[in-house]
């Protein structure tokens, strides 16, 4: 599938070249890498490389989204952790939302990741579940990002497409047979208060994965998109206290 529009100012990949050890960051359905652009700021901060790869069909217009599929996401989630692999010695996946969702899988392919980390990770999406199996509206008006804090600014789509809402939900279906294969150590994130996806899909997660390594932190005064949202720090600091855990302090 060829982008027919240009990027949008603002929603481009970024990348931070820093030690070797890296973070690749994943946004959210609808999403771009600015929703996580203050997170891998302050990452790279530490001394990570960081990477955050702008998902196909996001970031453009919501036109480019309709012909896209789940497995298009992955992809491009899938080339920009090759790209960080060739840089550095141990990759970490933090992922938000579907970008969660997609950490999951990749952790699944790639056995060698050292840890993902999953904020408000989605299997469920009870408001598109009345869209399950239709073919109309062909898109669906988009309300304002789920965030607590004022002034907040998340670059995202006015519509979304009825077609796109199937791929997220085939992607949130298949999901929960991988998690009981998944051994990589998990630092599973949410918020206290989420409109979008239930906090509940972080218990199922931390509950079901067959990792020896596990912990839930709860952002207790943000929403959904928590990355842009009161507890922003919250999850930078775990983040790295997690990450520094599993490199065992090793010199970099």
């Amino acid at each position: 599938m060829k982008e027919k529009f240009p990027i949008i100012k603002g929603a481009e990949n970024f990348k931070f070249k820093g030690n070797k050890i890296g973070i690749l960051i994943s946004h959210g359905f609808v999403g771009t890498p600015q929703s996580v652009r203050y997170l891998g700021e302050r990452l790279a901060e530490f001394g990570y490389s960081v990477l955050a790869p702008r998902l196909k069909g996001h970031g453009t217009h919501y036109t480019d989204l309709e012909k896209c599929t789940h497995e298009e996401w992955f992809e491009s989630l899938e080339k920009g952790y090759q790209e960080l692999k060739q840089e550095c010695r141990d990759v970490f996946v933090l992922g938000q939302s579907m970008g969660g969702t997609l950490s999951l899988w990749l952790a699944h392919k790639y056995k060698e990741i050292k840890g993902i980390i999953l904020v408000n990770p989605a299997l469920t999406l009870p408001s598109f579940e009345q869209f399950r199996g239709k073919g109309l509206p062909r898109y669906i008006n988009e309300g304002n990002p789920d965030i607590k804090a004022r002034g907040a600014y998340e670059i995202t789509y006015s519509k979304v497409p009825i077609k796109a809402i199937h791929q997220l939900q085939t992607l949130m279906d298949i999901t929960p047979a991988i998690i009981p294969d998944l051994h990589c150590p998990v630092l599973g994130m949410k918020s206290a208060v989420d409109h979008v996806v239930p906090p509940e899909n972080t218990d199922y997660i931390i509950e079901h994965i067959e990792s020896t390594e596990k912990e839930t932190i709860v952002l207790p005064n943000s929403y959904h998109v928590a990355s842009l949202d009161h507890d922003k720090d919250v999850i930078v600091e775990g983040c790295h206290r997690f990450v520094q855990q599993q490199v065992s302090h090793r010199v970099v």
